[in-house]
């Protein structure tokens, strides 16, 4: 199937594309907006960089950056910001003496679980119409959508990903 685009013929894949792009960026706009209202001093990208602190129990600042393909000091500011207000602290990694660690505090952990309860309240309220079979083939796409972006080249994931 053929659709018409500015003069350019696109095809069905090619508008689906462009479809998932632009209604992956209105839920970028809207986590971003939501999270403000979710606690007002922690960010999207200060819950997400708690939340992998606390899966993974703690990690390197470097670690942070790699697994979020973030600049290092995009990463430190982000980081100094989240020890300002007491919500994670550095440890010496017993393994290797030199090496610090970034923790969840206390408060860490504890706005961290209201935020994600409040999230996941929120998820819940939107989905309760939804089939539980539509739920797990969204939830099967998503992985499988970030475990692929998750492979891609970096360049790749710049431009778009």
């Amino acid at each position: 199937m053929q659709l018409e685009r500015q003069g350019a013929p696109v095809n069905a894949a090619d508008a689906s594309v462009e479809t998932i792009q632009r209604e992956m960026t209105a839920f970028a706009r809207r986590a971003r907006a939501s999270a403000g209202r979710m606690h007002p001093e922690l960010s999207l990208v200060s819950y997400t960089l708690l939340g992998h602190l606390e899966e993974s129990g703690g990690c390197r600042a470097t670690d942070l950056a790699t697994h979020y393909a973030l600049d290092k000091s995009t990463v430190s500011r982000q980081v100094a910001a989240l020890e300002r207000s007491g919500l994670i602290e550095r440890r010496v990694d017993p393994e290797d003496h030199r090496v610090q660690v970034l923790q969840l505090t206390e408060a860490g952990t504890r706005i961290l679980a209201q935020v994600t309860d409040s999230r996941r309240i929120a998820f819940r309220e939107r989905f309760a119409d939804w089939p539980a079979a539509d739920l797990e083939r969204f939830a099967a796409y998503l992985v499988r959508y970030n475990t692929a972006a998750a492979g891609a080249p970096p360049a790749a994931k710049a431009s778009g990903s």
